[in-house]
């Protein structure tokens, strides 16, 4: 089916779900907003023509709507959750911003949780438990669903390790598989069940139930000892090393998401990539086809009315961390990077790493990367994928990028030296610090 016509289709299967009406328009707003009634609920939807993605022509409607249609499985991800708001107010080609505090205005159903963090900040985050709620942070500018592994019940024991799998350049979805298989037989063989999505871009995300009795301390340190075991199963393929330099073309198994801080885009986020792909649950039988690209909002609106949730039994399968700390004490701790010899006490990276560019923005990021190609013909060659490293670094409300080049590679003698940087951005300029 064309994709014109298969939109057309997906955006009729709005109206209604389980016998019931979902999104009805209440009556248009005098400042062209839209009106929806949700569950008894009026939410308020401004700017509902708004284009958010050009490519398939979705509206900001369009979004609400869909997340509202899509909303059972939603809330089995997020739902119940504190999320950190994620906000494209400028679209998605201009960076998100990252809001942890709830808006004081905001509809007396919406709920919140305290969230304290290691700095001794506190943030009053938001908790979805419905479809209204869903639309209404939806209609904030947030895209994707960015929440914690914990329960607003219980937010210093999480009920959720997160495994998420992620390539390095150069690596294909066949490989990734591969690891998620060994990552799929590590859980089994210690009497966990893993749950396969899509991560909505290059990767995949595997999620965990347990029970809710460990510390996110005891959390990360089961994830970073399901990485290690995985690594010895499939060497070459996979990594669990911390430091990018060190991967090569291997799918990292990020232990660290499951931080305290950490936030993963949860089962059907939209992503903001031009396509408007979902992070989508999947059958363990139908992962090894299931490229990212397959699916989009409409194809997974049309793939949700037909089959429901894969992962619908999700809940139903809470497990324990036992075995993965058991493991744990008998491979003992991770191997850690040699530190520096200037007495900083910073780590020494093994690798000939040169840094290129820090930069407010992916797309700077990537041109200050090319000036310096054109000024090294002779070394560009050399460079293998998984040498060109393009870092997200965490600012202090969105993101912020910093490009370096691994030179193992290029021979000795060949290796430019640090040059002054190609674009030199400070993402803490201007801000002012207070001391405790």
């Amino acid at each position: 089916m064309p994709r014109s016509r298969r939109w057309r289709h997906a955006r009729e299967g709005f109206r209604s779900r389980g016998g019931r009406t979902y999104g009805e328009s209440v009556s248009p707003a005098k400042d062209n907003a839209e009106l929806l009634e949700i569950d008894g609920r009026e939410v308020r939807v401004s700017n509902p023509g708004k284009i958010v993605f050009p490519e398939p022509g979705l509206t900001k409607l369009d979004l609400v709507r869909y997340y509202v249609s899509v909303a059972d499985g939603a809330l089995r991800g997020a739902g119940g959750r504190p999320m950190v708001l994620k906000r494209f107010v400028k679209g998605i080609s201009q960076e998100a911003f990252f809001q942890k505090r709830a808006p004081e205005k905001r509809p007396e159903w919406i709920e919140t949780a305290t969230l304290h963090y290691a700095s001794g900040n506190s943030a009053d985050e938001v908790v979805v438990r419905d479809a209204a709620a869903l639309a209404w942070v939806v209609n904030l500018g947030c895209i994707d669903l960015n929440p914690h592994p914990v329960r607003a019940e219980d937010l210093d024991h999480p009920d959720e390790l997160r495994v998420d799998l992620d390539p390095m350049p150069g690596v294909d979805w066949s490989q990734i598989v591969d690891v998620a298989m060994v990552a799929r037989e590590v859980l089994t063989d210690h009497g966990l069940v893993g749950w396969p999505k899509t991560s909505g871009s290059r990767g995949m995300h595997i999620s965990v139930r347990i029970e809710p009795r460990w510390t996110y301390r005891d959390v990360r340190l089961a994830a970073e000892t399901l990485a290690r075991e995985v690594e010895l199963r499939a060497p070459g393929l996979a990594s669990a090393r911390w430091w990018k330099e060190e991967r090569g073309e291997s799918v990292f198994v990020d232990f660290n998401q499951n931080a305290k801080d950490r936030t993963v885009a949860s089962a059907y986020s939209i992503r903001p990539l031009p396509d408007a792909r979902v992070s989508t649950p999947l059958d363990w039988d139908e992962v090894r086809g299931s490229h990212p690209e397959r699916f989009t909002v409409p194809t997974v609106l049309e793939r949700f009315a037909e089959r429901g949730d894969p992962a619908a039994g999700i809940d139903d399968a809470v497990g324990r961390l036992d075995g993965l700390l058991r493991l744990a004490a008998e491979l003992g701790p991770a191997e850690k990077p040699p530190k520096a010899s200037d007495g900083s006490g910073r780590r020494q990276s093994t690798m000939p790493l040169i840094e290129v560019a820090r930069t407010k923005t992916k797309p700077e990021a990537l041109e200050a990367l090319e000036r310096w190609k054109s000024k090294h013909p002779d070394v560009v060659p050399l460079l293998q994928p998984a040498d060109v490293l393009v870092d997200g670094m965490r600012g202090s409300s969105s993101l912020w990028y910093r490009i370096r080049v691994n030179l193992q590679h290029v021979p000795e003698s060949q290796r430019p030296e640090q040059e002054a940087l190609e674009a030199d951005y400070d993402p803490w300029a201007g801000r002012e610090w207070t001391r405790p």
